[in-house]
């Protein structure tokens, strides 16, 4: 069993138009830029996107994405600072949904976790609760929050072994590690490829199990094309 790959079209064969992608990361740091570049490049469109942010700049990561029109709807907990992002929601060009941080994170890792649904106090009495059930418990309101799965997770890791399992390093774990157990395809973006059993068990975080590619970042710098076709 060998989950390696060293080339986009491998890394993403069979998504298709209309899929809903998770993105990790926190700010810049766990972002899989280069498979999101990728992404872009491969020419999917329609997507959904879910992540932290919606990016920084327009060159590269998830503002490649938006400028080259590949995304239909953005799910996200802080949108500011993509002035892309901004210009393309004021302008009726795409589709927002702002999900407090931290129920953000329990709606997908809820989805990996088999569980469809779930109540937080979170939001309640503020447009965020509109269209959603309410119940109290404990004398508390809460509202009603959906696990949130997607087709494809884009994920970055530190160290992967052939069969998938990955460590991180520092703050770059993150949203990565519930993302890779809420999706269909996890495609995983490694800054090392190690033997098998170079990885301590103790030290794995994301077990293979969750992993269905990995392919290492030197096979993609170099292989996407500079940005175009930007809004």
């Amino acid at each position: 069993m060998d989950k390696r790959v060293s080339s986009i079209a491998a890394a993403f064969e069979g998504v298709a138009d209309g899929a809903v992608v998770l993105i990790g990361g926190f700010g810049a740091v766990g972002q899989p830029n280069a498979l999101i570049d990728a992404l872009a490049e491969y020419g999917v469109k329609d997507l959904t996107v879910v992540a932290n942010n919606a990016g920084w700049g327009r060159e590269t990561g998830i503002p490649r994405l938006l400028g080259m029109r590949r995304v239909r709807k953005m799910i996200c907990s802080f949108p500011k600072g993509s002035e892309l992002m901004e210009e393309l929601y004021r302008e009726h060009r795409i589709e927002m949904e702002l999900v407090p941080q931290g129920t953000l994170a329990e709606r997908i890792r809820a989805a990996g976790a088999g569980i469809p649904a779930f109540y937080t106090p979170t939001g309640v009495g503020t447009r965020l609760a509109e269209g959603k059930e309410v119940r109290e418990f404990n004398g508390r309101p809460c509202l009603l929050e959906r696990a949130l799965d997607a087709d494809l997770a884009l994920i970055e890791a530190w160290q992967a072994d052939r069969w998938g399992n990955l460590t991180y390093r520092g703050s770059g774990r993150n949203f990565n590690p519930i993302m890779a157990t809420a999706a269909r395809l996890t495609v995983a973006q490694v800054h090392h490829v190690v033997e098998l059993g170079g990885i301590a068990p103790d030290a794995v975080i994301t077990p293979g199990i969750f992993v269905d590619r990995v392919i290492p970042l030197a096979c993609l710098k170099g292989a996407v094309a500079p940005a175009g076709d930007a809004a």
